[in-house]
């Protein structure tokens, strides 16, 4: 399989180890002022910046070209992304994160938020740890995750400041060298529940856009890893 990487920084590089240990060639790696022609590639995948994600993803879909994104901070594009896909017949995956056991994990939140739902005397707070070349503050990963609480719960909204009693504080921190941790808590005044999901390295998140990539030839829509992993 012919991959084309677009945006060719930490993950890019990570990404193009791991899909080369599987068997796959890399022939496009695109930085912000590489020319590149995305027909070469059987499928792209995007780690690169907001502002450039839409642009990446809206020129792999008229070209016929599968894609998968894994960059966060450009969502208010998100819907026009997927109809493209749809008016274009293409294939098109987004993740606030890729890795394989972060998908379990979200999954475990879903559980865990219709469970603690009428709990009343439990308060749930987020932390969220990165490295300081993150850009975006919560990760997209912690968004997701407020997110899907809030849908299985009665709060209504996730903040960084103080929060009111239905909102979901979440604690952004920027560490170096911290790949990244996401720990959710319920909190009461007898007892506290945790869930937390810790990453060792970018590996997991590399081998789960390759996956993805991998998983997306020859389909035709708009999926999520929950398709890739037949979850949820």
């Amino acid at each position: 399989m012919k991959i084309a990487l677009l945006g060719y920084g930490k993950m890019g590089k990570t990404i193009e180890r791991i899909a080369e240990e599987r068997g796959h060639t890399i022939v496009i790696k695109a930085k912000l002022d590489t020319a590149y022609t995305i027909t070469d590639a059987d499928v792209a995948i995007d780690f690169s910046i907001p502002e450039a994600a839409y642009n990446n993803i809206s020129n792999c879909l008229l070209n016929n070209v599968p894609v998968i994104s894994g960059t966060t901070g450009w969502l208010k594009d998100y819907d026009k992304a997927v109809n493209l896909c749809k008016a274009q017949n293409g294939a098109f995956i987004y993740a606030s994160n890729f890795s394989l056991g972060v998908n379990i994990f979200f999954e475990v939140n879903k559980v865990l938020a219709k469970l603690m739902n009428g709990q009343p005397q439990y308060n749930v707070a987020m932390e969220e740890i990165h490295h300081t070349q993150k850009l975006d503050a919560p990760s997209g990963t912690a968004i997701t995750l407020a997110e899907d609480i809030i849908k299985n719960s009665n709060y209504t909204n996730w903040t960084l400041d103080n929060p009111n009693p239905k909102d979901i504080k979440i604690d952004a921190k920027r560490i170096e060298n911290v790949p990244g941790t996401h720990e959710i808590t319920y909190q009461s005044n007898v007892d506290t529940i945790q869930i937390k999901h810790t990453a060792h390295n970018r590996d997991g998140f590399a081998l789960g856009a390759v996956v993805a990539a991998e998983w997306i030839i020859g389909k035709k829509g708009v999926f999520s890893m929950n398709d890739v992993l037949n979850i949820g």
